[in-house]
């Protein structure tokens, strides 16, 4: 994973998308036009979080969260994801 020059702020949590799946458990290729938009991905930088609500997930992370949550962003041709982290579903 490589260093990110992107502080969020409060309780923001910037987050790497993972690939989506390109093919089922039972082998079947889904082609790009039925891929959905992943709900899974790994935790690049957080904020320090607000006086009342610490941060509690970390660097390195992998989170689930909702399928149209956050704020998609690109920085050096990276797709990333800015979102709160009330937005993070679970840590897996």
């Amino acid at each position: 994973m490589a260093k990110v020059n992107i502080k969020p702020l409060a309780d923001r949590v910037l987050i790497e998308p993972v690939a989506a799946e390109t093919k089922t458990a039972s082998g079947i290729i889904i082609p790009d036009t039925a891929k959905e938009k992943p709900q899974k991905g790994k935790v690049v930088a957080v904020g320090p979080g607000t006086k009342d609500e610490p941060i509690t997930v970390k660097v390195g992370d992998t989170v689930l969260y909702g399928k149209y949550a956050g704020t998609e962003l690109k920085f050096d041709g990276v797709d990333y994801l800015m979102m709160r982290e009330s937005d993070l579903l679970a840590i897996v």
